[in-house]
């Protein structure tokens, strides 16, 4: 039977709330929805959308780096937008970061995110089965 395992990066920010960064289950990853948090000082990054949602891939990145996967194994992901009027930058910075084929994708506008965040971005990634 498989176990849920939970992964936890120094190099992304800390659960804000009771949540972890993320938990493997059966060869699944589900990361935990990232705003545009510094890790090293726990403060929102300053530099409008752009800097958001590099800041945002970053902390994902660092997230799926320490679960030992890459953003190669991404299946899914959902992007929450404060504007709508953003979707445009973030798509351009989103698709940056995936060589080849891109994942399965949701886009929502909400009324709120976390820490008057712009942009929020949560992932689902398949960990390699071992052969």
């Amino acid at each position: 039977m498989a176990e849920k395992f939970i992964i936890e990066t120094e190099h992304a920010p800390e659960a804000i709330g009771p949540y972890s960064q993320a938990v493997g289950y059966n060869g699944m990853v589900f990361l935990s929805g990232q705003i545009g948090i510094d890790p090293e000082t726990g403060e929102m990054v300053e530099g409008g959308i752009e800097a958001e949602t590099q800041q945002v891939m970053s902390n994902l990145l660092s997230v799926l780096e320490g679960a030992g996967i890459s953003a190669n194994h991404v299946i899914r992901t959902s992007i929450y937008l404060a504007d709508m009027d953003d979707f445009e930058t973030v798509n351009e910075i989103y698709g940056r970061y995936f060589e080849g084929s891109h994942p399965a994708r949701a886009t929502v506008e909400v009324s709120e995110l976390p820490r008057e965040a712009r942009v929020e971005i949560e992932m689902v990634a398949a960990h390699p089965q071992e052969e």
